[in-house]
């Protein structure tokens, strides 16, 4: 105690040797805004050009549409029609029409075809002049996520040129939506972690300003993150750019969607939370008070207390007549807040991840009546467990002012959290688990898709956050079997805070990771594995002179990326001895093959003697197609061979 003591003295007689004298506010918030920062950083980086490569943020993609894309028409079509794998919310711009210079035509408002949620139609005038035209469309799918492309047609014949489409205004936007979804995320775990470690884990936490501080400042980062993303979505579903996220009608837009319902949900259980936890910390701890009667009840009051079961002075009974106990009163009252209390914050809490599960990935792709209470599960227990551990680092291991930094303030805290933190972690795990297989479905689309990349991250950082937190839990476990504090208290709690700090910043790097993946198109949609085919060559073909070496050879296909949209061609003509074989000329068309949709060309051009490529074989949608190619084998002799393969 002595060696304690002349620090303190020491350090009070110079106050120049201390590096930064901030009040402990300017200290909390400080640290909430790093934390802040850091989320926000991680996310900036994860969205840059290059670092996670996306087309277009999506979940739902096209399945087929009318005119298929490259299709050749005898005269203009009355209407454009897009079905999806699910259902979409339409916009003011969802279908756009540009003639072969680029210009935008006006076509009819975009609708449902049909009343079918998941196909969108839009009527197209009846004047359209031969040559080349685009359709470009943006839609958003039900986890609120935009999912925009192009595609052409032609009336009459091809034009020489055809528009170019920017799919999508910037960046800007999406990034700003996710940092948004990214505050939320961690004001979520601050508001709701931590107000069961201040009102349920730590008995001093009540009367604590730090644990309410942090409380407190955790419902202002949800709702403004929650505002963020409110406003941004308009613009992100519209392809506007961020000047527009006051817009009215945009605005308007949005609240009439789920995720607007959602979103405003969220914002009502903000305040609906607040209230119960000002309630719970406003309560004072339930006391006998005694009501002097006359001025000798007064100068009774002044007499210092002696225990009850003292040696010296025997226990007295208070004088009903001259006491009111106010617990007695109050008795209906904390029955109440003991039990409509809890349940109104557990009821909130559940309704609270209810606000992001019914509006993300858990609302799309297989099982979803299992999905999203598995998400929700996912998402409370990680919120219990950062919010809680944010909390323990700030306001029960970090040094408050003079006070000597023994474990007796931990007593009650650390263990309880430190069993809260196993469960927690047990649910993320199980759930983790389940998700992952859900969203990714193969092996091979982990290391293939960003999704999958981002996942192994994620996972990467949260074996960190384990090791770390076994070491905090041998500490809580040694001094529950030992019944007290180590003897070189100072070290041991050092040592504590160390590791609590590491466990918080990398909780906040896994925030971060996670507001990414659920701005990305999940693995088992967006991954396709390579086609890699060889067929034999047809025995029958009529080769001869240089081309005869074809007969008994192969031809070998490789399609990459294998789905909708562009995709490349390599295609080896190889001979019965094992070398490449050229030939004179290779022309191409994609066939559909359970489809009534006319053949599509696909240009052939070669790339090396034997070896031919079509670099932009555009797949309309997904399903069972052929290529097929018209080999000429002599100058007068050609064969035609099918190679199906599938588009995911």
């Amino acid at each position: 105690m002595r060696r304690r003591h002349v620090t303190r003295g020491t350090t009070a007689a110079v106050p120049a040797a201390v590096p930064c004298a901030m009040p402990p506010r300017a200290r909390l918030v400080a640290r909430l805004v790093a934390i802040v920062f850091l989320a926000a950083g991680g996310l900036v980086v994860g969205l840059l050009p290059g670092v996670a490569a996306r087309p277009a943020y999506a979940h739902a993609y096209l399945l087929e549409s009318t005119p298929v894309d490259g299709q050749v028409l005898a005269s203009p079509p009355a209407e454009v029609r897009l079905r999806f794998d699910e259902a979409v919310s339409l916009g003011r711009r969802s279908i756009q029409l540009l003639d072969p210079t680029g210009k935008e035509l006006a076509i009819g408002a975009a609708e449902y075809a049909d009343g079918k949620a998941d196909t969108a139609r839009a009527s197209l005038p009846r004047d359209l002049a031969e040559g080349t035209y685009v359709v470009s469309w943006r839609v958003t799918s039900v986890d609120s996520h935009v999912v925009s492309g192009a595609f052409s047609f032609s009336v009459g014949h091809p034009s020489a040129t055809a528009a170019l489409v920017e799919q999508d205004t910037g960046r800007v936007v999406p990034v700003v939506a996710a940092v948004g979804r990214a505050v939320a995320y961690l004001g979520v775990a601050l508001a709701l972690g931590g107000g069961v470690f201040v009102a349920g884990l730590w008995p001093g936490g009540r009367d604590d300003r730090r644990g309410r501080r942090v409380v407190w400042s955790g419902f202002a980062v949800l709702a403004a993150g929650t505002a963020v993303v409110l406003l941004a979505q308009g613009p992100y579903a519209d392809g506007r750019p961020l000047t527009a996220v006051f817009d009215p009608g945009l605005l308007g837009a949005t609240l009439s969607t789920r995720l607007g319902h959602a979103l405003l949900a969220r914002l009502v259980l903000v305040v609906v939370l607040g209230v119960v936890f000002l309630i719970v910390v406003g309560r004072p701890s339930p006391v006998t008070v005694p009501e002097p009667a006359d001025s000798d009840t007064a100068r009774a009051e002044t007499t210092p207390a002696v225990p009850a079961d003292s040696e010296t002075t025997p226990a007295v009974p208070p004088d009903p007549e001259t006491t009111r106990p106010v617990t007695t009163r109050a008795e209906p009252a904390g029955v109440a807040r003991r039990t409509v209390l809890p349940a109104v914050a557990v009821v909130g809490a559940i309704a609270m991840t209810l606000t992001w599960t019914l509006a993300d990935h858990a609302q799309s792709g297989a099982q979803i009546w299992l999905a999203v209470p598995a998400t929700s599960l996912h998402l409370l227990a990680m919120a219990l467990w950062l919010g809680g551990l944010v909390t323990l680092a700030v306001c029960v291991l970090a040094p408050a002012g003079r006070r000597d930094p023994a474990l007796l303030s931990l007593e009650p805290a650390l263990p309880r959290f430190s069993r809260l933190a196993l469960l927690c972690f047990t649910v993320i795990a199980v759930t983790g688990l389940y998700l992952s297989w859900r969203q990714v479905g193969t092996w091979g689309a982990l290391g293939a898709t960003g999704f999958g990349r981002l996942l192994l991250g994620k996972l990467a950082v949260v074996l960190g956050v384990l090791a770390l937190a076994s070491g905090a839990r041998r500490f809580v476990q040694r001094r529950d079997r030992a019944g007290r504090a180590p003897q070189d208290l100072g070290a041991a709690v050092r040592r504590l805070r160390r590791s609590v700090a590491g466990e918080v910043v990398l909780g906040v790097v896994v925030v971060s990771i996670t507001a990414v993946l659920v701005d990305t198109a999940p693995a088992r949609t967006s991954y396709a594995p390579p086609v890699d085919t060889t067929v034999p060559f047809p025995a029958a073909v009529n080769a001869s002179g240089p081309y005869g070496g074809l007969r008994g050879g192969s031809i070998q296909v490789k399609i990459e990326p294998a789905r909708p949209g562009g995709n490349t061609a390599d295609i080896y003509l190889t001979g019965r001895d094992g070398r490449l074989v050229p030939v004179p000329e290779i022309s191409g068309a994609l066939e559909s093959r359970d489809r009534a949709v006319p053949a599509l060309p696909v240009k052939v051009t070669a790339a090396e003697p034997g070896h031919y490529v079509a670099g932009s074989m555009s797949v309309p949608y997904p399903g069972e197609w052929s290529l097929r190619l018209d080999i000429r084998v002599s100058d007068f002799d050609e064969t035609r061979v099918r190679v199906p393969f599938t588009a995911h």
